[in-house]
């Protein structure tokens, strides 16, 4: 049995405490915050409750594994996993609006065909189809195994395959997701929805490779869903699993440094100066804290690590208070669509020029008698993901960008102005103080190609004893990422340098 300590209450160092627990370890997590959940928060004022984090759960089946392989009660047993049909209302710059069905190819491909007009709907059914194929090109390598020894194999090979130019008799390949998106959709409607997908994490189409492809297919093919009550049910669900395979948690205990002896990891050292020995350390901090807890520096040639000529994205949230009851037929998710593309891009890319634009924008209203005082009552999350030097300290920047996402939030809202009880403004800072990430900073997921600008930090690091877990290592950000991180690490230390990935 080993001891070990892992840094951060995050979903992928719970989803990595409970699994090493069940294998006989002996595992205690330090959490500097007062909870656990990592950025999955909740926000609670006069009745009202709002996700502070993410709203909703892709690819619920990774979370259905850690239930089942750490305890007899399955996922299900413990919170209620509801499929938000349709899965998204699209509200385009030019007016146009669609409602999309939840993993229906053929529901979608009918949804455009009569929203968009010609054959739009089969363009986007055809380019689901190649996307499927960078998705069974990827998934293996990028979610269920550990980052190859040789990961630049994964930074030269784009899988996105090329497809035939009809007037050149010849084939073509795409290498960015925005070229996907004007010469096989070829319609800058189709090309918005494609795009959004993209910047939901702060990518830049015009430079994420496009292999990018795999993140709508992803929630093409296993559907949108939210946990009733919101998804920091599930945190509480995880976190609970955790205390019933006897892992202990320490609140308000602030790791300081990663101890080592013998040229690897051998405990932590908290705020207080208490030292804690430990066979391994499992850390779930971002990559430039993690950094800072170490005495040698862990990036060395050869090492797989962000972009750091890209500005950092990070989210903008407004939590909205309404008088009114939420009408009939409300879609659950609504993205309104940025006015101006190009200048949207232009500013994520480069901060600063002309000042705020006004960004794409995603609007979540839950139909959950949870989060409102009572039926005359509604709660909504208004968010956006942005450039992290775009400002933030400065309050004439935060404004702007407020009104920018409540007159976004108006497009999805009917009466919105005259409905608004009260808002809350979430900044990066607020971010950064619940998760610890430098700038409040949003991790994307990885992605093949890109020259592996787009791959995340492995899971085992230069310190022998020391892994990585969480949003801001292998497999990178997200819900789904964050708990096969967890699997990917338990599984090195638990069986070793063999380990292949969940089982």
């Amino acid at each position: 049995m080993a001891r070990i300590a892992v840094i951060g209450a995050g979903m992928g160092a719970m989803a990595a405490a409970a699994r090493l627990a069940v294998a006989g370890h002996r595992v205690a997590v330090y959490e500097r915050t007062e909870t656990y959940g990592g950025a999955v928060r909740r926000f609670e004022r006069d009745g009202f409750s709002f996700d502070t984090g993410p709203g909703l759960l892709p690819v619920p089946a990774v979370h259905r594994d850690l239930f089942i392989k750490t305890g007899k009660e399955p996922l299900e047993d413990l919170v209620e996993l509801v499929q938000v049909d349709p899965s998204s209302r699209h509200v385009f710059a030019d007016g146009t609006e669609v409602s999309l069905p939840n993993a229906s190819r053929a529901g979608v491909v009918t949804a455009l065909d009569e929203a968009l007009g010609g054959d739009a709907g089969q363009r986007w059914g055809d380019f689901l189809i190649r996307a499927r194929e960078a998705w069974d090109r990827t998934r293996r390598p990028l979610l269920e195994e550990p980052l190859w020894t040789d990961w630049s194999v994964l930074a030269d090979q784009e899988p996105y395959p090329a497809v035939p130019h009809k007037k050149l008799l010849r084939t073509r390949r795409a290498s960015t997701l925005a070229e996907i998106g004007a010469w096989e959709l070829r319609d800058e409607r189709l090309a918005a929805l494609l795009e959004s997908h993209a910047l939901a994490y702060g990518l830049d189409p015009r430079t994420a490779p496009a292999s990018a492809a795999v993140l709508p297919y992803m929630e093409h093919a296993f559907g949108t869903w939210y946990v009733r009550g919101g998804i920091r049910e599930l945190a509480r669900a995880v976190y609970e699993r955790c205390l019933a395979r006897r892992v202990e948690f320490v609140f308000g205990a602030e790791v300081t440094r990663v101890l080592e002896k013998d040229g690897r990891a051998a405990g932590v050292e908290l705020a207080d100066g208490t030292l804690v020995d430990a066979d391994h350390v499992v850390a779930d901090v971002d990559p430039a804290r993690l950094r800072a807890l170490t005495e040698r520096p862990l990036d060395e040639d050869g090492d797989v690590r962000a972009d750091a000529d890209s500005p950092r994205p990070v989210r903008c949230t407004l939590l909205l208070a309404l008088r009114g009851p939420r009408e009939d037929g409300t879609v659950h998710r609504t993205v309104v669509h940025a006015p101006d593309r190009e200048a949207e891009l232009d500013l994520l890319a480069s901060p600063g020029g002309d000042g705020p634009r006004c960004p794409t924008v995603t609007v979540l209203r839950p139909d959950d008698p949870a989060l409102r005082p009572d039926d005359d009552h509604e709660s909504a999350v208004v968010s956006a993901v942005l450039s992290g030097d775009a400002g933030w300290d400065d309050e004439g920047t935060v404004r702007r960008y407020t009104d920018f996402l409540l007159e976004a939030a108006g497009r999805a809202v009917p009466g919105l102005r005259e409905r608004l009880l009260w808002h809350e403004v979430r900044t990066p800072g607020d971010t950064e103080g619940e998760t610890g990430a430098r700038f409040g900073a949003v991790p994307a997921p990885s992605l093949a190609a890109g020259q592996g600008r787009f791959l995340h930090p492995a899971n085992t690091t230069r310190v022998p004893g020391l892994y990585r877990v969480g949003g801001w290592s292998h497999p990178g950000g997200g819900l789904p990422h964050a708990g096969m991180s967890g699997a990917l690490v338990a599984g090195l230390i638990v069986e070793g340098p063999q380990f292949k990935g969940s089982q």
